[in-house]
């Protein structure tokens, strides 16, 4: 059975929030029992708000004692994404930062292309257990969210 971020055309599983007005948003999924996620028109939307969600959160408060001001380090990211109470936080921000070549608490700058673009993999790959999209897809995805 497919994964139901990439059923969803949304690779990181984000939550569903009326308030949110993402490009090519459909709504809540529909066809489970506990519906929680967006749904989006294409796999490059959703991968262009997982893209802005991970840029949107440098301005928001870090972790203390790592990185510098706001939330600049691959730890921090994804404890932002992907809290410890639902998460195996620790191993999943090591997993993103082995695939973009830092240590999970080494600063990074999330608006680089190659930056991003390794993050959002890391996650689409961590969040569904495979990445299917093609580089292209990808990068369309990443492009748009840095647009």
């Amino acid at each position: 059975m497919t994964a139901r971020g990439i059923r969803n055309n949304n690779p990181g599983n984000i939550d569903y929030n009326p308030r949110n007005d993402w490009v090519g948003q459909l709504g809540l999924e529909e066809g489970v029992a506990k519906p929680r996620f967006a749904r989006f028109d294409s796999p490059e939307n959703g991968i262009r708000a997982l893209g802005k969600l991970l840029i949107n959160y440098r301005s928001k408060d870090g972790m203390p004692g790592v990185g510098g001001k706001g939330i600049d380090t691959v730890l921090e990211t994804i404890n932002r994404w992907a809290p410890s109470n639902e998460n195996d936080t620790q191993a999943y921000a090591r997993a993103v930062a082995t695939r973009i070549g830092v240590d999970p608490t080494t600063m990074i700058d999330i608006k680089s292309l190659a930056t991003l673009r390794g993050m959002v993999a890391g996650i689409i790959a961590h969040e569904n257990g495979s990445n299917p999209y093609s580089a292209a897809v990808i990068d369309e995805g990443v492009r748009r969210a840095l647009a």
